[in-house]
């Protein structure tokens, strides 16, 4: 697929995610780093909440709170001791973004068909702070109102469109580079959010600009690795808010998926020309810190925009 270049679609870079990335100064402390809650995983896929927990601590999270099933929780604290785990449906949990949905059982259940929802699954839609909507989750939607980003594969966007009322669309005119961000940008404008749709080329639009974030490879297409995106931008998005930042929720979850894809490609060795080698979700969370270190440090040629293009 080539790049998009039509209207206003916009290649992100290197430099624009370093921007919006923060290290933490010597008066730093876990909470002030940003606190990230993740309503994710069930007894059906346990593994999804171990993903976006250990996605969003990799990711710079300084505090992680972790609401779900006992199973989930257990594996959850076998792999990232650190983190808190209180009740699903705990009003006290208070977080500077939330993620949601990752692994949830009626993951494949259409959105019209969805039914009542559970009191601890509605309430970060309901409240005031940024929800990262993944998977499952995406049936809750729309009209919610908190701040949004609804992160689909091509499947789940389908079923966001119909949630939506908009018009089906055809694996075929997802394949157009104009009329998928087209589309991206319709479904978002619908939303009143942010909407990520992933792919070779991820597009993110909050019914404005669409930006394009190209840094992956292709290995990262791999079970689980949505999952650790969804944390990437629980953590980007929690670290900004928790500094009283104002950076767009977009641009955020761009960051957050040029991050990622830089991840996968340290971690399948597909830097420069190498073609790389096969990685699980595992692979890509555990290289999220060095493809932070090397995007922030300036003289690092690992995050130059040229050699983005030689992969």
């Amino acid at each position: 697929m080539p790049l998009l270049s039509a209207g206003s679609v916009r290649r992100w870079t290197a430099d624009d995610t370093r921007r919006l990335l923060r290290v933490p100064g010597t008066d730093a402390d876990k909470r002030t780093r940003g606190i990230v809650a993740l309503r994710t995983g069930s007894d059906a896929f346990p593994g999804a909440a171990v993903l976006g927990v250990e996605g969003a601590w990799r990711a710079g999270a300084g505090y992680v709170v972790y609401l779900g099933p006992r199973r989930a929780a257990d594996l959850v604290l076998a792999r990232r001791p650190e983190t808190v785990v209180v009740e699903p449906g705990d009003r006290a949990v208070r977080a500077h973004a939330w993620v949601i949905g990752s692994g949830a059982d009626d993951r494949a259940r259409p959105a019209h068909d969805a039914g009542p929802q559970p009191p601890d699954d509605l309430q970060p839609l309901h409240g005031v702070d940024p929800v990262v909507v993944d998977a499952g989750a995406l049936t809750l939607l729309p009209a919610p109102t908190a701040p949004v980003v609804a992160t689909p594969h091509e499947r789940e966007f389908a079923v966001l469109r119909t949630a939506l009322r908009l018009a089906d669309l055809g694996t075929d005119v997802l394949r157009d580079p104009s009329a998928r961000a087209a589309a991206v940008r319709e479904t978002a404008a619908a939303l009143g959010g942010v909407v990520l749709l992933k792919g070779a080329i991820t597009l993110v639009s909050d019914g404005d600009a669409v930006l394009a974030v190209d840094a992956g490879t292709p290995w990262l297409a791999a079970a689980g690795t949505g999952d650790v995106l969804a944390g990437v931008i629980g953590a980007l998005v929690a670290a900004d808010r928790a500094a009283d930042g104002q950076a767009p929720l977009a641009e955020l979850a761009a960051a957050g998926a040029w991050l990622h894809g830089r991840a996968g490609r340290i971690a399948a060795g597909a830097l420069g020309p190498a073609a790389g080698r096969p990685i699980t979700a595992l692979d890509v969370a555990e290289a999220l810190p060095a493809a932070f270190g090397t995007t922030i440090d300036d003289t690092g040629h690992v995050a130059r925009d040229d050699e983005e293009d030689d992969a």
